[in-house]
């Protein structure tokens, strides 16, 4: 017991401590009259001067009874009003310039959307058929060059596309003739001649080495370059021209086609038909769903079986579909024509080109396909689209004769270059 007394006791300060008070204050304080007296009399001037002096001399002008046993803290310097903004700041919603950044002449440029006439290599040089010839230009340098050979044929261009190295670039011509070119001296590696009676209007590269075109026909042909007799496999499925053609980037198992006759198809490479069939590719499904011709397709970067889908004219529709079970994941009606689409390489977002009437860009966030920015500068519908290797940049080519970039999407960062942890890392090893 003893050494419980002995013990420090801690009062809370809300709790009045009796060896901090003064009691002849508190009883005088609690006696002392501080109203007027019941029976109405006044109290006389010494008596008033009386009470002054005991508060000066006993009281010493203290107004409180109770003493705590510490005074409490004192406030905070600084006390953040309900005004102020204590949370974490949100990352500023990058700025999308309204305007486009460079605009290049781009006449004679035909106006039919069963063509591709826009591509943008890994080299980052930009091709653009203009009637019967091959414009490049580097983005690299801002230079330009044409390829003269589509003179000679006396054939606009149809189609262009880059093989995903950035080395050989395929021309098609309205003379069914395909050409294969070497970008870096302008040499034709390979020329094909086609049938007669169609002509190339789509192109998508699978590898370095295949090379697939859809016809005016509806015959969709994949070519291998090294090989005497290229024609190596063809799709069964489309009536009329196969206005777009996209290789998944997943080991191009899929592959999608949009054509005249209001269809989307998706192909599976690894499927074939049967063993007397071993020349044709399954089909996996045939979509119906559009109104309209379909020349906008492209598979998104970062998830391997979702395609995007735009219908033309009578249309209007962006339509999502899940490549695996041919499921369509979300419908938007756009208002107009929609003549092309691209997607962001780095991020969720989705940029479309339209038609009548405002012939704008659109960029969209998926999956909540918010309208993100609207871009209006051109007087025609915009047919044709090609995105920056580099990311960022987004040209786009119309009726109207120009050919504009848009610093559209979000420029990726460089990666860090990652520490080496591990001693003698550079050299090799030899057992």
């Amino acid at each position: 017991m003893a050494s419980s007394r002995s013990r420090r006791v801690e009062y809370d300060r809300f709790i009045p401590v009796r060896s901090a008070m003064d009691m002849d204050f508190a009883r005088c304080a609690l006696t002392m009259p501080s109203r007027p007296q019941r029976d109405g009399s006044i109290e006389s001037p010494s008596s008033a001067a009386y009470q002054k002096l005991l508060v000066q001399c006993i009281l010493k002008n203290r107004s409180r009874i109770f003493a705590f046993k510490s005074a409490p803290e004192s406030p905070a310097d600084k006390v953040c009003q309900f005004d102020e903004d204590n949370r974490p700041h949100k990352k500023q919603q990058r700025r999308i310039p309204k305007d486009p950044d460079r605009v290049l002449a781009a006449y004679d440029i035909i106006d039919d959307d069963r063509l591709n006439l826009l591509d943008w290599g890994s080299n980052n040089v930009l091709a653009i058929g203009l009637n019967d010839t091959v414009y490049i230009w580097n983005a690299a340098n801002k230079s330009g060059t044409k390829f003269s050979r589509a003179l000679e044929n006396n054939s606009p261009v149809t189609s262009i596309s880059w093989s995903p190295d950035g080395k050989v670039l395929a021309v098609a011509f309205g003379n069914s003739d395909l050409d294969l070119v070497d970008a870096a001296t302008g040499r034709l590696l390979v020329g094909i001649q086609g049938d007669s009676h169609s002509f190339v209007c789509s192109l998508a590269w699978r590898s370095n080495a295949i090379l697939t075109t859809g016809k005016s026909d509806g015959s969709v042909v994949d070519y291998d370059i090294r090989k005497d007799d290229r024609a190596i496999c063809d799709y069964k499925g489309h009536r009329l021209e196969v206005c777009s053609l996209k290789w998944s980037e997943l080991f191009g198992r899929y592959l999608a086609s949009g054509g005249k006759d209001k269809l989307v198809h998706i192909w599976d490479a690894r499927m074939a038909v049967a063993n007397h069939h071993s020349c044709q590719h399954q089909l996996l499904h045939k979509i119906s769903n559009h109104t309209s011709t379909v020349r906008a397709l492209d598979w998104c970067p970062t998830r391997s079986n979702l395609l995007a889908s735009g219908g033309g004219r009578n249309d209007h529709c962006i339509k999502f579909w899940n490549a695996a079970n041919g499921v369509c994941l979300n419908s938007i009606d756009t208002g107009s024509e929609v003549c092309a689409l691209l997607w962001d390489k780095n991020k969720s977002e989705l940029l479309t080109s339209h038609g009548f009437p405002n012939n704008q860009l659109t960029l969209w966030n998926y999956t909540s396909m918010t309208r993100k920015a609207e871009l209006f500068g051109h007087s025609s519908r915009v047919l044709y689209l090609a995105g920056s290797p580099l990311g960022g940049v987004v040209a786009s080519a119309a009726e109207d004769e120009t050919l504009k970039f848009w610093n559209v999407f979000e420029t990726p960062k460089p990666p860090k270059p990652k520490a080496n942890t591990m001693p003698f890392a550079q050299f090799s090893v030899i057992r």
